[in-house]
């Protein structure tokens, strides 16, 4: 019997904030007082970053099979090796130790973040486990909002180095002992509400087309987190209303999680998906439009797809093809996804310093490619084997 809702989400989903605020969101704020440190331009740490990002891609599909065998274990793993990170991250006086940092906080996060946490749900609860992934994004979706004013005061307080150090203390000391409370999966993974079960062909170009979606999706997700912030003062803002509004994306994300938990829950998720899909452009257009008063209008529209998107990546792999597998297949689809998201800060970083604002055309055209594929894909009424 799969144990209650509560006893997994909780835990689990404060890990996940902790895991997402120490980890993927430090750039943003701290890449500055690396680059500074170490005698490096800000785009070298943005490549370190990148190289951490490209290891997620490369280590997906075994990490997937890893959780698939041993489920919590693997979480816990990984708050040791992002520890372990930021804190070479901290001791670091040259480029290279900084790079190394980066790379065991890639290996971190390959182990820890949503598709190791949407794998030990699937794990634990089958096919139903869509309810708890998004009960965990839910919470999760405060990282940014959390992680950001954190690591600014800490860095502005005691400098970026005691930031890392902080982190490293709480990956340790809170995170690890929450994920030791989500049950440990053993035997096989529950088979109720199997998948749509396409035909081999068919399955071929569904796996496509969904790694295509969460390329795209993770490329802007990720050069958005990396360069928010940034891009805001490009367009106009003061670094107090740009970190201001930036920190509107997590309230949108949980936001757009609740009306996807309580309203959404019983259609199709792909449904959720094509208008998920469609926020982040029509956000971009409005700030490209209407300059800084729009600026609350994109973060929120931004971090409203973004975070049923991040839901789709968990739940639509679930819905077609069913939990047999499913942390492998996750490491799989995503693995495109990380490549483009490794090269996101990078080339986003030069996008911007060379065009501004207009650096956004690009991530809305994703944004409009993913919806065309989305509608491309088995919806209400359409079986995925037909």
């Amino acid at each position: 019997m799969a144990p209650p809702l509560a006893r997994v989400v909780l835990p689990l989903g404060v890990a996940q904030t902790i895991s997402w605020g120490s980890t993927y969101y430090l750039p943003a704020i701290l890449a500055g007082g690396m680059a500074r440190d170490t005698g490096v331009g800000t785009p070298a740490v943005f490549a370190a970053f990148s190289a951490a990002l490209l290891l997620m891609a490369l280590l997906g599909p075994f990490s997937g099979r890893l959780i698939d065998l041993h489920g919590r274990r693997v979480l816990v793993a990984s708050n040791i090796v992002s520890a372990c990170g930021l804190a070479t991250l901290a001791a670091s006086s040259s480029y290279a130790q900084l790079f190394a940092g980066w790379l065991l906080l890639g290996a971190g996060m390959c182990t820890g973040l949503y598709e190791a946490a949407f794998s030990t749900l699937a794990g634990i609860y089958g096919g139903e486990a869509r309810r708890p992934i998004t009960g965990i994004t839910l919470i999760a979706g405060f990282a940014s909002t959390i992680g950001w004013p954190i690591s600014a005061w800490l860095d502005a307080s005691y400098g970026w180095r005691s930031a890392c150090v902080v982190w490293a203390a709480v990956q340790l000391l809170l995170a690890l002992p929450l994920n030791l409370l989500v049950p440990q999966v053993t035997g096989a993974v529950p088979q109720r509400a199997q998948g749509e079960n396409p035909p081999p062909r068919r399955k071929r170009h569904m796996m496509a087309a969904l790694a295509f979606v969460f390329a795209a999706t993770w490329f802007c997700s990720t050069a958005m987190a990396a360069h928010l912030p940034r891009l805001l003062q490009e367009a106009g803002a003061s670094l107090a209303l740009a970190i201001t509004c930036a920190a509107l994306v997590g309230p949108a994300q949980v936001a757009a999680r609740l009306l996807e938990f309580w309203l959404m829950r019983h259609a199709h998720p792909v449904v959720s998906a094509r208008i998920a899909a469609l926020a982040h452009p029509v956000g971009a257009a409005s700030l490209g439009v209407f300059g800084v008063p729009a600026a609350p209008f994109f973060t929120f529209a931004h971090g409203a797809g973004n975070g049923v998107m991040t839901i789709a990546n968990g739940t639509l792999p679930l819905r077609y093809f069913g939990p047999g597998g499913y942390g492998m297949r996750q490491g799989l689809l995503m693995a495109p996804a990380r490549l483009l998201q490794a090269g996101a800060p990078f080339a986003f970083d030069l996008l911007l310093s060379r065009y501004g604002v207009g650096a956004l055309a690009m991530t809305a055209a994703l944004g409009l490619c993913s919806f065309a594929v989305l509608m491309l894909l088995p919806g209400p009424g359409r079986s995925a084997s037909s």
